[in-house]
């Protein structure tokens, strides 16, 4: 054989490849029916199948008279139209539906819009598949640990919402960057379909494996029906790894590359979820005598001015009898704190209450520094602080108000062994107009 020959030969098998693996990309959704053999009706597994067969034979049936039609009529697509001899500079490429129904029915008419309207919904339905199939997976993987458990969790709906929502903004991001070009879309979606059915047939093949070594497997170890299920999972793991290795390295300067890339960051992500997970469950593990009883409580209330409610956090934190309690201001204007510690004293308010300096007019600093030389002094005490709160109805009047005890509680949340409690006080507006349904938000009073 000659060298010519040689090299004809491996151009037709890598073009038999690559038509191989184009074709097996018309395949892609049958996924859809393994995932939800689950909602099937009784005989499961005979539905399913069924339902599977239906599937195949309309796709041949189709993909055959598309195909048929499109050269019969000609129809010519390429990945740049400035390939395609004879085309007006100006000339806008239509897919391979759109021609074949302008050939067949008429540019601009009635059928040739009902083609292109029913493309679409049919596309959409095609979307829907992975609305369908994301959530459930995720959910699974964050039961398992591997993604945040926020997605384990269904909505109100009974659909697991932030898998969805999760699902809608990736999708979002991923038509915006590639220009909504679904010939360049696809290649992400071509490798990640079959590195998944390569994946769980290969599974498949573990599996059966197993079960036939397995000490208890009983009559059906080595039986004739394991080696039968093991070479058809076995066969489907080569016909899907062909594909896959085909698709990667014909597609990989189309966009395919960002899939080999972003596959082991993901994998990388989600260990570290995992990890991080673990960590935690080790930390929030109690010792074998549980949790000690703190010596002492000693309470903070922070305070800008006397009013209702301040008298409200003071009577709560009285009615919580703590060993110590302490008001607390920080002086940042000599004026405003002369009339507080006036208007203290004229209420006869059985707190002792602490000016704190601020040469710098920072509130949250010396209050902090206020909470950590108790801790210093009595190591095995608890500090708890009680802010006072206040709640509103609107969310424009939380940008009328500072949010300094906000900032506090931020701060006093990596302090170990404090407290912050919040003693919420509703004012007219929020009370007024508010139902049983309502769920209003807090703004934090200037501390």
């Amino acid at each position: 054989m000659t060298p010519d020959h040689e090299v004809s030969g491996l151009l037709v098998l890598a073009l038999a490849l690559r038509a191989f693996s184009s074709g097996c990309t018309a395949l892609t959704g049958v996924e859809a029916v393994s995932n939800g053999v689950p909602s099937f009706r009784q005989p499961k597994a005979a539905n399913a199948a069924a339902t599977l067969a239906v599937m195949g034979a309309v796709t041949v049936v189709l993909f055959v008279g598309i195909t048929t039609l499109a050269l019969v009529s000609n129809v010519h697509v390429v990945d740049d139209v400035r390939r395609l001899v004879g085309a007006p500079g100006d000339y806008e490429q239509r897919t391979v539906i759109a021609q074949v129904a302008s050939a067949v029915f008429g540019d601009g008419t009635l059928l040739f819009f009902a083609v292109q309207a029913f493309t679409a919904a049919v596309l959409v339905l095609a979307a829907n598949t992975a609305y369908n199939g994301f959530p459930i997976l995720s959910s699974i993987l964050a039961a398992d640990g591997y993604l945040p458990r926020q997605l384990y969790r269904r909505g109100d709906r009974l659909v697991f919402s932030n898998g969805v929502v999760l699902l809608a903004v990736l999708a979002g991001l991923l038509v915006y960057a590639f220009d909504a070009s679904t010939t360049r879309l696809i290649q992400l979606y071509i490798i990640g379909v079959f590195l998944s059915f390569t994946l769980s047939q290969t599974g498949m093949v573990v599996h059966w494996t197993r079960l036939m070594r397995a000490p208890d497997g009983g009559a059906c170890r080595g039986s004739a029906a394991l080696h039968r299920k093991r070479l058809v999972n076995l066969l489907g793991a080569c016909c899907t790894g062909v594909v896959l290795v085909v698709v990667l390295v014909t597609k990989f300067t189309h966009g395919a590359w960002i899939v080999v890339l972003a596959m082991p960051a993901l994998y990388a992500l989600m260990q570290g979820v995992r990890t991080h997970y673990a960590h935690v469950a080790d930390e929030l593990r109690p010792g074998p005598g549980g949790v000690t009883l703190p010596a002492r409580v000693h309470a903070v209330v922070p305070v800008s001015r006397v009013h209702a409610p301040t008298l409200q956090t003071l009577a709560f934190a009285r009615a919580m009898r703590p060993s110590t309690l302490t008001a607390v201001t920080v002086a940042t204007n000599p004026a405003e704190t002369a009339e507080l510690e006036r208007e203290w004293m004229d209420r006869g308010i059985p707190v002792p209450l602490t000016v704190l300096d601020s040469p710098y007019r920072d509130v949250t600093g010396p209050l902090l520094d206020h909470v950590a030389a108790i801790r210093r002094e009595s190591p095995r005490d608890v500090v708890s602080v009680l802010i006072p709160e206040y709640v509103v109805r609107h969310w424009w009047e939380h940008l009328l108000h500072n949010q300094s005890a906000l900032r506090l509680k931020a701060r006093l949340l990596f302090r170990p062994g404090v407290m912050v409690t919040s003693v919420p006080w509703q004012l007219g507006s929020a009370t007024s107009r508010r139902t049983p349904h309502d769920d209003p938000r807090r703004a934090t009073v200037d501390t």
